[in-house]
């Protein structure tokens, strides 16, 4: 090895340091960039720095995060999640799980229409996990189930994993939300399984609601509130996915739509004033800004490392590994499974993928297939103690009866149920190849 790989290999070890000890991750992407690429190059090796950063700010299709953004986060603001959740609820609610059911179907709602893990999980929590409780859900099995539905926004087109996956991979926007659109659906429904499975199994665990509260609602009423609260989110994740994965529109027009329909809902529902704007707007920059300053700061990064020879370092590693190109996939599986347990999903796409995709084009490997996978297995770090972010967003708002043990446990089955979709969509790749090449991605 040569004195500058060494140098590429430290760089790596000193991110992870930098982390460790509490340096904010985008100042530790730029720094350890910056010295490893200083010592071994010096000025020189950042001449191409400022064109790299240009094209970010330039790049049209990263316009769509901002407006999704907004997009979700009104819909939020304006509690037309809440209403939503307690329609659905209601509706599932004479099933023994029913309560389960309808978190997860809320999840897959909120999913395509927000996106953003946090507040789904700060909704589900805070409107339903008191009233679980109150059932005689189990906490383990409420907890985990208001976890894993949160997280369904990471692989629900539209999100902004999927699009910053397509940013990373050099594909179109397009495709990877298509190819996304039946895995996503297959991970709902395990989900659903599991929840019946427990239904039937252990119906004391996920209990159904009494007959008496459900007569309180007649059914006129419910499909009313259905067609008030369900039918106008749904109709728009529906124009916006259409439009994009129909061709009709670029993603970042689509998205500029849907933040428009967001706000026409909000207003049909008499939810739009200046504090929901007002909020909708802080929450909107606050989240697009940390994923832009990432985005900059992981440019010396990966700068620094291509020059002092580190993709070749990684290149030859994998030839190292038996299997070829499948043994190589099922290595970044493992790599991106250990990393989500101390690293958020944008740490791992802007450090891990850059470093392997190299490797993966060399093997002539479908990048959208390969994206689909990356992309379920980033949304088990959400999940993954000790720092799945989606445990630590619902023990902010639980209960003092729930500890975070019983966050951990109730979460673990789910990362189970996450390595099975995973492990289909490996083994039929049809699953995410299928969409794309029926409309012609």
């Amino acid at each position: 090895m040569t004195p500058n790989e060494w140098l590429a290999i430290g760089m790596v070890i000193g991110f992870f340091a930098m982390m460790m000890v509490g340096v904010p991750v985008a100042i530790s992407l730029a720094v350890s960039g910056f010295v490893a690429g200083m010592v071994g190059f010096g000025p020189m090796l950042f001449a191409l720095l400022p064109a790299r950063m240009f094209g970010v700010v330039s790049n049209y299709t990263l316009l769509a995060i901002p407006l999704f953004t907004f997009m979700g986060v009104m819909l939020e603001k304006s509690r037309v999640a809440e209403d939503m959740l307690d329609t659905i609820g209601r509706a599932m609610g004479g099933l023994n799980g029913g309560m389960g059911l309808a978190i997860i179907l809320v999840g897959v709602l909120l999913g395509a229409s927000t996106g953003i893990v946090g507040a789904t999980v700060v909704t589900i929590g805070l409107l339903t996990l008191p009233t679980l409780l109150r059932r005689g859900y189990n906490k383990t099995v409420a907890c985990g189930t208001i976890c894993a539905s949160g997280t369904l926004g990471q692989i629900i087109p539209p999100s902004l994993v999927l699009i910053l996956l397509a940013d990373i991979l050099g594909q179109s926007v397009g495709s990877i939300f298509a190819a996304a659109f039946i895995p996503s659906l297959v991970l709902a429904l395990i989900y659903v399984a599991y929840m019946l499975l427990l239904g039937w199994l252990r119906p004391d665990w996920v209990p159904a609601i009494p007959a008496e509260e459900r007569a309180l609602t007649s059914r006129a009423q419910l499909l009313k509130d259905m067609a008030r609260s369900v039918l106008p989110p749904l109709l728009l994740v529906m124009a916006v996915l259409g439009s994009i994965i129909g061709g009709v529109a670029a993603p970042t027009e689509a998205a500029s739509m849907g933040a428009l329909g967001a706000l026409l809902i909000a207003a049909c529902a008499r939810r739009l004033d200046w504090k929901t704007l007002k909020a909708t707007l802080h929450g909107t920059l606050t989240i697009s800004a940390m994923i832009f300053l990432i985005l900059f700061c992981s440019q010396p990064f990966s700068l620094a490392f291509r020059g002092l020879g580190g993709e070749a370092l990684v290149h030859e590693l994998f030839t190292l590994l038996p299997g070829g190109e499948l043994g190589a996939i099922l290595f970044l599986m493992a790599v991106l499974f250990v990393l989500g347990f101390f690293l958020e999903w944008i740490e791992i796409s802007y450090i891990a993928l850059p470093m392997f995709l190299p490797v993966f084009i060399a093997y002539d490997t479908d990048l959208v297939w390969l994206g689909i996978l990356v992309a379920l297995n980033l949304q088990m770090s959400f999940l993954t103690p000790p720092f799945g972010w989606a445990l630590f967003f619902l023990k902010g708002v639980a209960p003092p009866g729930i500890s975070t043990k019983d966050i951990y446990i109730g979460a673990l089955p789910y990362v189970f149920l996450q390595m099975l979709a995973v492990a289909v969509v490996f083994c039929f790749p049809q699953l995410a190849t299928w969409l794309p090449a029926a409309i012609g991605w």
